[in-house]
């Protein structure tokens, strides 16, 4: 078998493992150790696993990764979301179809303080799902709206699989929060927009929400001053060059666990499971890197990246062509793993394709514009048939909700995705203008 034969063998053996619900991390560190030992032999594995994991986890970047677990889960454990979402209620709930307008806006703000998809969908599935039900929305749109409006806490920074990207191809983590800003902000603003010519069309679905008061909306604002203290803090000192950002992580921890102490009334136990639970979805996190790297060094001893830069410099295809077809196997992958698996699978394969072709890009903004666009492309596997992540978690909240109707309920939202995607690739000054302008 050779070595190209032997890569293949054991991405399809890593592919088949983790169908079968075998983590992820166990998986690559297996099937990697598996291939590197077959190619570079046994004693030559034993020297890498004796050196690459220290060298790999005294990476100053990844320091960041615990901080931002940390301030997700005092943000999640502080009572913040209901707080969010009914400020964004107060604004717009009145507007047809606006409470699931209010909870994508919710989404959005939470999501910049959580970074995590599945934590923004279900915390604020829990807060907004009840007040859909009781105005009478459809079950369609309420599911969908929160199921889509979850994937932005993968999108607006900061972002575990953003963050996991920058480290495995070696990019400015500062650089890719800026970088995904606006990209995020859009995907927020085309959610609300689909909703908007949704409910014009079917004016049933999303029926107009109570009335309020200038003094009410001022009050709502009032509330949340503290939430948005943070955001600017942290996001805003990374943007402004004030702090790194793991420094910036810090200090949203400080913050956010004052918020939590003080105005979440949360107690001394509820910061030991915050710890807790932190201190073991970053070991998970840092296992899955530490299978990744093994991974991506048997493959590149494979050689098989060289075998796909060959091909396509001599395919004649147009770098925008073969771009759209890797986006494409992010789709299809979405219906059955999750967004980090589908980095790290393909990372290794696709990023040296991708900085060897010319999109009329800077090479120094190359990495920056596909990270953005690979992570878009993971974030609609969140949400897509059959599997779509987001959308059994919402509908775990309401047994009468149908599943049919969920994924009905999503449909809308791919449309605005798949138009982001296309505007981004045609434009990319979408992304890379804010990191020029700020850099």
């Amino acid at each position: 078998m050779s070595n190209i034969e032997l890569a293949f063998f054991m991405m399809a053996a890593l592919l088949v493992l983790m169908s079968i619900r075998i983590p992820i991390a166990l998986t690559m560190l297996v099937c990697g150790a598996v291939g590197y030992s077959l190619i570079g032999g046994f004693p030559a594995l034993l020297e890498y696993l004796g050196t690459a994991p220290i060298s790999k986890f005294s990476t100053y970047d990844l320091s960041v990764v615990p901080l931002f677990l940390l301030m997700g889960e005092l943000a999640t454990r502080s009572g913040i979301t209901a707080e969010l979402f009914r400020t964004c209620n107060t604004w717009i709930g009145r507007q047809r179809g606006g409470i699931a307008m209010a909870a994508i806006a919710g989404c959005a703000a939470f999501g910049a303080i959580c970074g995590s998809s599945l934590a923004t969908a279900s915390t604020m599935g829990k807060v907004a799902l009840p007040e859909m039900k009781r105005l009478n929305y459809s079950g369609s749109l309420a599911a969908g709206a929160l199921a889509a409006g979850g994937t932005l806490g993968i999108l607006i920074p900061p972002s575990m699989v953003l963050i996991i990207f920058a480290v495995l191809t070696e990019q400015n983590i500062s650089k890719m929060f800026i970088a995904a800003f606006i990209p995020g902000f859009l995907a927020a603003g085309g959610y609300i927009l689909a909703i908007a010519i949704y409910v014009r069309i079917y004016p049933n679905s999303g029926p107009r929400g109570e009335k309020t008061t200038w003094s009410q909306k001022i009050k709502s604002t009032k509330d949340v001053w503290h939430i948005t203290g943070i955001f600017l803090t942290v996001l805003g000192g990374i943007y402004m060059g004030i702090f790194t950002p793991t420094e910036a992580a810090s200090v949203g921890v400080i913050l956010t666990a004052i918020l939590a102490l003080t105005h979440g009334k949360m107690r001394l136990d509820g910061l030991l499971v915050c710890l807790m639970r932190t201190a073991v979805s970053s070991a998970m996190i840092f296992f899955i890197v530490l299978g990744a790297d093994l991974f991506s060094v048997f493959i590149a001893l494979s050689r098989l990246p060289d075998l796909g830069v060959e091909l396509i410099q001599n395919s004649g295809l147009s770098p925008y062509t073969i771009l759209v077809c890797m986006l494409l196997t992010y789709l299809v992958m979405g219906c059955f793993l999750d967004s980090l698996a589908m980095i790290l699978l393909t990372i290794p394969i696709y990023f040296p394709m991708i900085m060897v072709m010319d999109f009329g890009i800077p090479q120094a903004d190359l990495g920056i514009w596909f990270g953005i666009l690979a992570l878009i492309v993971v974030e609609v596997g969140l949400i897509t048939p059959p599997v779509g992540m987001n959308v059994f978690i919402i509908k775990s909240f309401d047994d009468a909700l149908k599943l049919k109707d969920c994924f009905k309920g999503v449909i809308p939202f791919l449309i605005s995705d798949f138009v982001r995607v296309a505007l981004l690739i045609i434009f990319p000054g979408i992304s890379l203008g804010l990191v020029h302008l700020i850099s």
